[in-house]
């Protein structure tokens, strides 16, 4: 086999690649972070540079498929003399990996997914979960005094912002899965996710089912939500 077929393809090299430069880091962070689509005038204040400087690293962003771009006009004003519209930004829908050598994790992933299914073992997943969260959550406490959810759930990928009393997660680790397994993926994100809280010493009640599009389909709140019989499964 030749040595380039053990690598990954071009195209996630070179998006990953162009997140070395630390002003394109800095853009695609405040996009990603973003509630909605940002403009460039948002983006280069945000991360303190010129619009035109911002522009061209953004749209590198976009041919790399690392952000989507759009056109709207801004405000309320339509018609002649209304403006050109606004070229805005987002993340892209799509994901971007790199591993060398080459792993398949994601089809493990997908098959142990659909084994669990069909074999009816889901209150099994969500135990185990629910464990392997609350030894994390352990190793936080040891690594860190008390660190809090918003940080270990920011360290694994979950992205948490607030919104009012509670704390949601931008994005879910577990979306490819979860897309095609819903049911039993998104069960197992929230036994984790309580395992994780009872890890630091924080009510694992406080963790809910709340789906919403583009977000985790589970939030933090302030309070315990009331105890229900599958808090005593384990």
């Amino acid at each position: 086999m030749a040595a380039m077929d053990t690598l990954p393809p071009d195209r996630d090299l070179v998006a990953i690649g162009l997140l070395q430069d630390p002003v394109r880091r800095a853009l695609y962070g405040h996009v990603a972070g973003a509630e909605g689509e940002v403009s460039r005038n948002q983006a280069a204040e945000a991360v303190g540079v010129q619009r035109g400087l911002a522009a061209f690293h953004l749209d590198k962003l976009v041919e790399a498929g690392l952000l989507e771009a759009s056109f709207r006009r801004l405000g309320e004003r339509r018609g002649p003399g209304a403006g050109r519209p606004a070229k805005l930004y987002r993340r892209a829908a799509g994901e971007v990996a790199a591993s060398l050598p080459p792993r398949s994790y994601e089809a493990a992933g997908h098959l142990l997914a659909e084994a669990v299914e069909q074999s009816g073992a889901d209150l099994e997943l969500q135990a185990a979960a629910r464990r392997a969260g609350r030894e994390a959550g352990r190793r936080e406490v040891t690594a860190a005094g008390e660190p809090g959810i918003e940080p270990v759930l920011a360290a694994r990928g979950y992205e948490p912002y607030r919104d009012g009393p509670s704390l949601r997660l931008r994005n879910c680790p577990f979306a490819n899965l979860a897309g095609e397994y819903p049911v039993l993926v998104c069960a197992m994100n929230l036994s984790l996710i309580e395992g994780l809280l009872e890890g630091i010493g924080e009510p694992a009640g406080r963790a809910a089912m709340d789906p919403a599009p583009s977000r985790c389909c589970v939030a933090v709140s302030d309070r315990p939500q009331p105890a229900t019989s599958k808090d005593n499964q384990d």
